[in-house]
This record gives C-alpha cells, structure tokens and sequence, in this order.
C-alpha cells in the first residue's frame, strides 16, 4: 500500500513539474483534460492536476499588476483612485506605501515561479495523514456540523501557515487523468468543514444544511479586534475545501495571496478585471493556465473603473452570492488590522433535477443576470443560475451600474441610480414623504447638489425623472434645500485618519481632492466625520441608511410588516461615476444615463416600526446589519482637524 501511494506521489510530482512521466512504471502519457468553466457541476466530475499555489500576504517581492484606465499599470495590491497612485504592504502592523512598479504584466503574472515539488509533497502529505484520522472516524460523526467555535479554529489556524518568500518558477499545470483520480480519491473534504459536500444517501428532495440561508451582512474580520459574532474572514467567504468555482470582481488585486485563499487543485477560476487593450487581455491570458483560470474583460471607456465586487461562489449543492465593499487585497480583508469593510452573502441551494426545468428567477436575479451580461460573462454561466432556488432574495434588491450609456427604450432605467429608485419602489419601500438618508463612503467625487438630489429621490422610489425635472426648472433652489436637511454624508476628517492604528499611511484607498471641497457648488453642510466602532480602524465601506417617516398615528403605528426603511451594501460611492446622470439624447431625444463605472450592491428591508428608545429610528436597523459608525457624528469643518482627509495627504 505505500509502495503504492509513493508511486502515486512520484508521478504527481512529475506531472506538476512539466517531466515527462513516460519512464515512470505506472503508466502511459497522461492525457489533457479541458474544462469548460461554464459546465454545470452534474457534468464536471473531472479534476486537472493542478497544484494548490500559496503564496505570502507578507512576501516582499513585487507583486503583479493590472492595467488601470489610463493607459498605465496598475499594482495588483496597490492603489488607482482619485488619479493618483499607491501601493500598500501587507505588514500585519502598520501599512506603509512604496511607488508603484511601472510593470504592466497580468493577474496571473506571479501565479508561477513556486516550490512546486515542495509544496506538493507537502500537500500529499496533508491528504495522506487526512485520509488516514478519516478511516479512524466514525462516518456519522465525521458527517456532524462543526460548532462556530470550531470552524473559527480552522480558519485562524491558516494565519499561522509558512509565509516565507517562495521561488519564482514558470508554472506549466499539466491536466492529466491519473492525477484527477489521485485527487478525487485522496482530497476528500475535512470532517471539520462547516457543510458537507458528501452525496451519499442524499436524494434530490434533500435540501443542504446552508450558513446563509436567508442572507446576512457582516463586518470584515480586522486583526486584533474582539470576534463578536458580526465579522467573517475571507477564508470563511471562500470555504475553499468545498469551492467548486469562483467568479470574482475587484478594482485591486493582490494576486499572490488572493490565490493563497482557494485551493486551485479543485477550483475553476474566472477573473472579471479591467484590460487597457486586446494586446493586454492575451498577455494577461497567457500568464495563467486556462484549465484552471479564465478572464472576463468587461467593455469600458476611455475613463472610468471596473470597480464592482460581486463574487460568485460554487458549490457541490447550493452558489453563494457575495457582495462585498471590498477589494480582494488583504488590508481590505482586515489582515492588517487598520481597514474594515462590509459584506452581504447568501446561499442558494441547488435545484433538484425535476426542479430544473422550471426554475425561474426573482427580479433579484433577473438584474443580476442583467448586469452579468453586460460585462460579458458566459452565456451558460449566466443561464446556470437558474439552476439555483432564488426564492429567498424575492425580499431583496440587486442594483448595479454598467459603464457607458444605457438610453434604447427603458435601458435607462436599469441602472445607476435610476435603477436604485426602480428597485426601492419595486419593493414597496418607497415613499412621498420625507426620507431620512445617510450614506458611508470611502471616497467622494465632485458632490454637487444635482447628485445629491439624484440619490435622495431615488431612495423614496423615484426613477430620476424627478431630480432630472428639478434640474432643468426654477424650483431647483428650494428643492436643494430640502433634500440637505434630511441627508447626510459620512466621511473621515482628517483628525480622524490621524489618529487611526495605520495613520495617514493606511489612507491610500480614501479618496478625495481638496479642490472639490472648497467649490462654492460642494453641499458643505451635509457632511460627518466618519469613525468607526472599532476604535482606531479606517472605514472603506460604501453602505446608504435610508429611514422612513411613519406618519400614521395609533397602535397601527408599530405595525409588524410596515417597513422602517432599507439599506444600501456594495461598491458604489458617492460619484457620478458611480451612479451616472440622467439626460435627453440630443438627437432622439431619449433618456439615456451614462455611468463611468461598473458596480454593484444589495438592498435589504429593514425592520418593521417600533420605539427605539430615543435612536432617532436608527433601531430598524439591528437585525439587518451590524451598524459600523459611530453616532451621533460631527460635522465636517471646511479647515482645522475636523476638516476632510484628502488623498494628497497620504505620503
């Protein structure tokens, strides 16, 4: 037997290397296996020799880069916002920022180059001694749902995995059909994973025993904060013993430890990331093995960013849907410990066969579905969610911006803000009365009131034909003034940032100019100090609270159903380029709204009316998501401390 198994490991370990395993005594050449991404998981049962690639969050070798939209390249874990450029360490004390390197390799860059024929043995030995504690176990109790406190034993353990720099090699990733079999039979999922992915004895009735079944919103894990029960860590996203497949969005990227989050022995990757030209989508193409890693290049403007950060997640039996404010980078995953964001995750069990047929989607779906398209994900990917029970987001709103102009027929109303009021009003949210609006942002644009108006009609329900009227009408001024009393916008002072645990140096990624602010058009007067609830931590959330007035009287009043309002998750600040601009097509003289960027997010109902003790009806909100800043907030000053922080004071 373990003649046997150091056979095995001896051709596996040719395999990965690119040697020919002709000379070796077990067998013929191993055949290429293609696998389509797009295939469902009941017709992909092959798995290609692909090694698990780790890397280091704390390496110091340069990392790789990806183009941004001016032409230059930009640092896979560095910074491209407000026109200005950074790059960030991963030193678990404090971020420090270097100049970005002028290289403009791919994504996949540094996905090769690794010890290789350590890590393989290293991994085989892992199995093996797995396979072995699983022979010794129990099947019922090895098929028993770990506690919380086991599965956050799992999970820190990998903190404390080698980190040292690994050596730079091409990496070749030779599929073959022996070493697909060496996987599937010897990389069985842990009896310590959070959901078992086992089919045996289960039937197409049987419904999985999902962590988010109903949908949550959570806090990032930052470093050396109190685990309350409110924050996931991306290992806890990615669950990466089970991930089938992955398709994940971000505006930066840190390649080396994104790929040290998954396990590509038995994950299929797709890529959506911005390209500056075809000749950079083969270059980019060309430095990851296609069996394992595919691209989606979204179609962009001269400006703009791809700054969505949806994550599809796939399962054995259910897809989960991720919608994070954060890029896959590891300070914006709490690693650092100076940065937090926010994160909306639900899982959607898989349809039994019969099922299938007639699957339908919610209008949740049915936008997601819209916006995936427009970036040019696979037809079959995108017809696969149908495949999966959306009943549980029928509560739930998906809003999402697609760059460029969107203006043939009611196109216009799909998206940006225009779509953000659709879908409140289409979730009976929406309201003729006065809203109460406070929106979280990481980096603001040149606010004006037009835009300000924008989002504030659209959070009772309007689909931009409102500020688009008071825009082009006399009654302009007086509207302004109205909707500034009932919004604010949370953004740190730069006393704020000063004081942090990162310093001014952690601040690269919280964008503003100072020559916005001082515009005599710049809504001063809505402004707050944004600070955390953690002390010390940087906030790079995006999040919009939006409190409805109940102005009826009586027991009716406190009515269980009657919405209290709804928040607002996702990637979208508060920008132009973000939410676009609503106007008549000179020559048709159609609506059509333009958007810079691609972004996306989640609205969630919250609480049903009640007495909130004096919170100012800020109450509605405690079953829906752990609340980040701190309240009441201070006005932002136009100079002193309490001024804003602005990017060109990161040095």
């Amino acid at each position: 037997m373990e003649d046997e198994e150091d056979e095995a490991i001896r051709i596996a370990l040719a395999l990965s290397l690119g040697e020919d395993p002709d000379a070796l005594p077990l067998g013929t050449p191993p055949q290429k296996v293609t696998v389509d991404l797009t295939l469902d998981d009941d017709d992909d049962d092959e798995r290609s020799n692909v090694l698990p690639v780790v890397a280091s969050a704390h390496s110091t070798k340069p990392r790789g880069t990806i183009p941004v939209q001016d032409g230059k390249a930009l640092e896979l874990n560095g910074i491209r916002e407000g026109g200005k450029d950074r790059h960030q360490s991963t030193s678990s004390s404090q971020s420090t920022w270097t100049p970005p390197s002028s290289s403009s390799a791919g994504i996949g860059g540094l996905l090769g180059g690794l010890d290789r024929r350590k890590m393989e043995e290293e991994r085989l030995a892992r199995l093996k001694k797995r396979k072995a504690s699983e022979l010794a176990e129990d099947h019922q109790e090895g098929n028993k749902v770990p506690t919380t406190d086991q599965q956050r034993g799992s999970t820190e353990a990998s903190d404390s995995s080698n980190s040292r720099p690994l050596q730079r090699r091409k990496l070749d990733w030779p599929p073959s059909d022996f070493a697909a079999s060496l996987l599937s039979s010897s990389g069985q999922a842990s009896s310590r994973s959070s959901y078992s992915t086992s089919d045996k004895g289960r039937t197409s009735l049987d419904k999985p025993s999902l962590p988010f079944p109903r949908g949550v919103v959570k806090k990032t894990w930052c470093r050396s904060q109190p685990r309350l029960g409110d924050d996931i860590k991306i290992e806890e996203v990615f669950q990466k013993d089970k991930l089938r497949m992955a398709v994940l969005s971000s505006f930066q990227w840190d390649d080396e430890w994104l790929i040290s989050k998954l396990d590509m022995s038995h994950t299929r990757v797709v890529l959506v990331a911005f390209a500056a030209d075809d000749a950079q989508k083969k270059e980019m193409e060309s430095n990851v093995p296609r069996d394992r890693i595919r691209f989606c290049f979204p179609p962009m403007q001269s400006i703009g960013a791809m700054h969505s950060k949806l994550q599809l997640l796939k399962y054995d039996d259910y897809i989960r849907i991720v919608v994070p404010t954060g890029n896959l980078v590891p300070y914006d995953w709490g690693e650092t410990g100076v940065m937090e964001n926010m994160v909306f995750i639900i899982d959607l069990p898989k349809l039994s066969n019969d099922d299938k047929e007639k699957g339908t989607l919610t209008t949740f779906g049915q936008d997601l579905s819209y916006f995936l398209t427009a970036q040019g994900l696979d037809d079959k990917l995108v017809d696969s969610l149908k495949h999966y029970d959306f009943s549980e987001t029928e509560r739930y709103g998906f809003v999402h911006s697609i760059c460029g102009s969107q203006g043939s027929g009611d196109a216009w109303k799909q998206t940006g803000y225009c779509a953000l009021g659709r879908v409140v009003k289409g979730l009976a949210l929406g309201s003729e009365a006065p809203v109460e609006v406070d929106f979280v942002c990481a980096s603001l644009g040149a606010l004006n009131d037009s835009l300000l108006n924008a989002i504030y009609y659209a959070c009772q329900g309007d689909d931009g034909l409102k500020e688009y009227h008071s825009r082009t009408t006399k009654s302009k001024g007086k509207l302004d003034r109205i909707v500034r009393s009932h919004m604010r916008v949370y953004f740190p002072s730069r006393e704020t940032v000063e004081r942090s645990r990162g310093g001014p140096n952690a601040a690269g990624t919280i964008c503003f100019q100072s020559r916005w602010f001082q515009a005599p058009t710049f809504p001063t007067d809505v402004m707050r100090d944004c600070t955390s609830r953690r002390a010390g931590i940087l906030m790079h959330s995006k999040i919009i609270f939006v409190r409805l007035r109940n102005e009826r009287s009586g027991p009716s009043a406190s009515q269980v159903g009657s919405p209290g309002g709804f928040v607002y998750v996702g990637s979208a600040n508060l920008s132009e380029s973000a939410w676009g601009r609503l106007v008549k097509d000179r020559t048709s003289g159609e609506f059509k709204v333009t958007c810079r960027n691609w972004e996306c997010g989640v609205i969630l109902p919250a609480d049903s009316h009640r007495d909130d003790n004096g919170r100012d009806g800020w109450s509605v909100f405690d079953k829906i998501i752990p609340i980040p800043m701190a309240q009441p907030a201070a006005p932002l000053a136009e100079d002193g401390p309490r001024r804003p922080w602005f990017l060109q004071e990161c040095h």
